[in-house]
C-alpha cells in the first residue's frame, strides 16, 4: 500500500494508544441490545465499565434512511424476532437524538469511551458534534462510498470493519477514506449472528495487518470466551464483542452476545494473554534464575575415588544440585588423575584432578 499509511501503524482514540506494543483496545459492543430503552442502554454502560472494556458502542441511525419497508430481515434477525422487516425491527431500535446525547453524558460520567457505528450521513454529522472520538463503520457499509467520505470528513480515526469483503473491496473502501488523510483501524470480521468457530479464519488478522500496515483488531461474532484471546495473541491491536444484560431479552442480537460474567472471563482473558504474551526475548526469567541450581545438575562422583586413580566414564554421574561443573564438560575430566579421595555423590570440582599432561 501507500506510504502514507506506515505513519499511522499506532492510532490515538479518546487518550489511548492502538497499534504494536500497545494493550489491546476492548470495546463493549452494546449494539441494539438495549431494545430501544434509554434504562437498559445506561446499564449496559455501567456494565461495561465493570467488566474492564475500554469503550462502549452503540449503533446511531434512521431508520428511514437505513432500510426500505420492504426490507426482509436476516434469517437470524426473524428467528429471534419474529418479524419478517427490517424497517419494523430497526425503529424499535432507534436511539433519538436526545437519548444519545444522555448516553454520551452517562459514559463520561462512567470513564468509558463511548462510541458509536453511524449508519447515515446525519447520524455521522451527530457524532462528530457529540465529540466521539471516532467512528465505527460497519461491514455493510464497507462499500458505501458516500458514508464513507461523511466520515472521513469528521476528521477522527475510523474503525472500519471488513467482514463479507475482498482484499480488493477493502483496498477500494482505504482509497476512499486515505483521501481525506483519515486515520484507519481495521476490523477482520465474520458477518455471521452468531459465527461458528470454524468460520473465523482468525489468521486473516495477520494477513490484513501483512498487507494494509494499519493497526488490526477482531470483530468477534462467536458465542466463545476464547476466540478474543487467541485474536490477540496473532496480533490483534483491538477487540469489539457483543454483549447483552440478558440473552433470553426479546431482540435481534442477544442470544449471539455474552452475558455479563462471560464478558467480565473474556477481557481477564485477554489481559492474561498480553501478560502471557512477553517481550519475545528468550532469557531465564527471574524467578527460574532462583530454582535453576536445583534442577540442573552437576558432575558428581558416581562411587567412591582413590587418590591417584584415573576417571573413567563410569566413574562419574550427574545429579541435582546444578552448582558444580557443567555436564556438558565432562569430556574434560576423562583420563585425569584425582588429587584427593572423593566420596560417592561428592561434586567434583577443577581443583580435584591433575592437569598436567601424562
Amino acid at each position: 500500500m501507500s506510504e502514507p499509511e506506515k505513519k499511522h501503524s499506532k492510532i490515538k482514540i479518546g487518550e489511548r494508544m492502538i497499534g504494536e506494543g500497545e494493550p489491546t483496545y476492548i470495546i463493549a459492543e452494546a449494539g441494539v441490545n438495549h431494545n430501544g430503552e434509554l434504562e437498559l442502554a445506561k446499564k449496559l454502560i455501567d456494565t461495561a465499565k465493570i467488566a474492564g472494556a475500554d469503550a462502549v458502542k452503540f449503533q446511531t441511525f434512521r431508520t428511514e434512511k437505513l432500510v426500505t419497508k420492504t426490507a426482509r430481515t436476516a434469517l437470524y434477525q426473524e428467528r429471534n424476532t419474529g418479524t419478517g422487516s427490517q424497517h419494523a425491527l430497526l425503529k424499535n431500535l432507534e436511539l433519538h437524538e436526545d437519548e444519545i446525547r444522555e448516553l454520551v453524558k452517562h459514559a463520561d460520567k462512567r470513564e468509558i469511551t463511548f462510541l458509536s457505528t453511524p449508519f447515515d450521513e446525519e447520524s455521522c454529522q451527530l457524532l462528530a458534534e457529540l465529540g466521539i472520538p471516532a467512528y465505527k463503520i460497519s461491514s455493510g457499509d464497507l462499500t458505501n462510498t458516500s458514508l464513507l467520505e461523511e466520515a472521513a470528513s469528521g476528521n477522527i480515526p475510523i474503525i472500519l470493519s471488513t467482514g463479507m469483503a475482498t482484499i480488493p473491496e477493502i483496498r477500494e473502501a482505504l482509497m476512499v477514506l486515505e483521501e481525506h488523510e483519515s486515520r484507519i483501524l481495521l476490523m477482520h470480521c465474520v458477518t455471521q449472528y452468531p459465527a461458528p468457530v470454524e468460520t473465523l479464519n482468525l489468521r486473516a488478522i495477520e494477513t490484513l495487518k501483512r498487507i494494509f500496515n494499519l493497526p488490526t483488531g477482531f470483530s468477534d461474532h462467536s458465542t466463545s470466551v476464547h476466540m478474543a484471546p487467541v485474536a490477540v495473541a496473532l496480533g490483534a491491536d483491538l477487540i469489539e464483542k457483543h454483549f447483552t444484560l440478558d440473552r433470553s431479552l426479546p431482540g435481534p442480537d442477544h442470544r449471539a452476545s455474552l452475558n455479563p460474567e462471560e464478558l467480565s472471563e473474556m477481557i481477564s482473558g485477554i489481559r492474561d494473554t498480553e501478560r502471557a504474551l512477553g517481550d519475545g526475548v528468550k532469557t531465564p526469567t527471574p524467578g527460574e534464575e532462583k530454582i535453576k541450581t536445583l534442577v540442573r545438575r552437576s558432575i558428581v562422583a558416581a562411587r567412591d575415588i582413590r587418590e591417584g586413580e584415573v576417571i573413567q566414564r563410569d566413574m562419574i554421574t550427574f545429579k541435582r544440585p546444578g552448582t558444580g561443573i557443567k555436564p556438558g564438560e565432562y569430556r574434560k575430566l576423562i583420563g585425569k588423575h584425582v588429587k584427593k579421595p572423593l566420596r560417592k555423590d561428592q561434586h567434583i570440582r577443577w581443583e580435584d584432578v591433575e592437569w598436567k599432561e601424562e
